[in-house]
């Protein structure tokens, strides 16, 4: 787990110190879910989650050189720098509710999400609400697409994202509260990875127009800055004996029908990130392992 948190060039712990796509320092917390087949109980993901900036977490370097997993998810928590935020576990991803096989990590946003609640719950199934622990858009989020599920297949959860940006939006409609929305999301199982990216403009639109790259240029801060965030793309790569690379990732990159490995991630983990495939805005990413090999789709959502 070290060669994917700790020693890459923009690991997952240095981003909370040095973010390339986040104008702010990560500082509310992190963690992360794995999955391997030398835990007790091989078929539950391994959490931990603490809600104290990464790099300030002494546990990360002596406890990350140990496991290894087959399939892991981690996030460090960026949130406003405000003393209304709440530091606490319950508020730190990935989020895991009982029956379910899904847990979820976001880079996103879901603005007057309290008050969305009250077009929204209706949609909403008492088994995960009664789970939600924290004060975090995320939380409800995943409470609300967990209850559109469903099954389990891609095209149950495909169904189940589109749904939910077409609830998100028409609760934004009638209560006059449009907003910038980001949703940048994994959704993972033992094996299985479903990375979603999508959001809405500042005016609740699925189409928000401008070029992010452009946007980005923009005064942190500024609406266009801020437009810029949710259409970039997110980063994928695949390949072989990444284990086997202890900081670079330049390990064998080679085709679908060769890769054993994939790596998904809001950024790319190397400094050179040209191998890296980026599943642009509006588009919906499904990896799965099939005995040695990864298979991956990438779909474009409908709304």
């Amino acid at each position: 787990m070290e060669n994917l948190l700790l020693k890459p060039e923009n690991s997952l712990i240095n981003r909370a110190l040095d973010p390339e796509r986040h104008p702010e320092l990560q500082l509310a917390g992190w963690g992360f879910a794995a999955w391997s087949e030398h835990l007790l109980k091989p078929e539950e993901p391994f959490i931990y989650r603490r809600p104290m900036a990464a790099f300030y977490d002494d546990n990360a370097t002596r406890m990350l050189p140990s496991p290894e997993a087959s399939t892991m998810l981690a996030h460090v928590r960026a949130a406003a720098y405000d003393a209304k935020v709440v530091m606490a576990d319950e508020n730190c991803h990935p989020f895991c509710f009982e029956g379910t096989r899904w847990i979820v990590a976001q880079n996103g946003y879901l603005p007057g999400w309290q008050v969305l609640q009250r077009e929204l719950l209706q949609h909403c199934k008492d088994e995960y609400l009664t789970q939600m622990l924290g004060t975090t858009d995320t939380e409800f989020v995943y409470a609300l697409l967990l209850s559109l599920l469903e099954g389990d297949s891609d095209e149950d959860v495909q169904r189940a994202v589109e749904e939910l940006v077409r609830l998100i939006a028409k609760a934004m409609k009638d209560l006059d509260l449009p907003g910038l929305t980001k949703l940048k999301m994994a959704l993972v199982s033992e094996e299985r990875i479903i990375g979603i990216n999508w959001g809405l403009g500042h005016r609740g639109e699925v189409d928000p127009a401008g070029d992010w790259r452009e946007l980005r240029k923009a005064d942190a801060g500024t609406d266009d800055f801020a437009l810029g965030m949710p259409p970039e793309p997110m980063y994928l790569l695949l390949g072989r004996n990444f284990q086997h690379d202890e900081a670079n990732y330049g390990f064998r990159e080679c085709t679908e029908d060769e890769a054993t490995a994939a790596v998904f991630a809001s950024e790319p983990l190397s400094e050179d990130g040209d191998d890296w495939i980026p599943p642009e805005y509006g588009s919906i990413m499904f990896l799965a392992k099939d005995g040695e090999r990864i298979t991956g789709t990438v779909k474009e959502l409908q709304l």
